[in-house]
């Protein structure tokens, strides 16, 4: 059977520079998870709380350089939102990768 957690998937696209919003490093602070943690799932194509729509314009975007997101749940129940901007240039350079509140989109 296939071990299919973050950890045996490859990093599918590049974050480019990595920012967090006040409130959403405030959240991840208040239940002292580590921010990579849902970087790292992002990174690897799990998507967390997405319906299978959003979950498929994730597979897309792979493809395209379109934006991608991520929505996770922390441990005390606060939404959390990892968004990628589309690529940039050529080379699949991203613009950058914001962790953020739903309130503050």
């Amino acid at each position: 059977m296939k071990n299919d957690t973050p950890e045996t998937h490859n990093v599918q696209f590049d974050l480019g520079p990595v920012v967090g919003t006040p409130g959403a490093l405030q959240a991840l602070a208040a239940c002292g998870v580590d921010p990579l943690h849902y970087l790292s799932r992002h990174a690897r194509g799990f998507w967390g709380d997405l319906d299978e729509t959003d979950k498929a314009a994730n597979e897309a975007a792979l493809h395209s350089g379109a934006r991608l997101m991520s929505a996770y749940t922390l441990p005390d129940g606060t939404k959390l939102w990892v968004i990628t901007d589309a690529e940039i240039d050529d080379n699949h350079h991203r613009q950058a990768t914001t962790l953020l509140l739903p309130d503050e989109y």
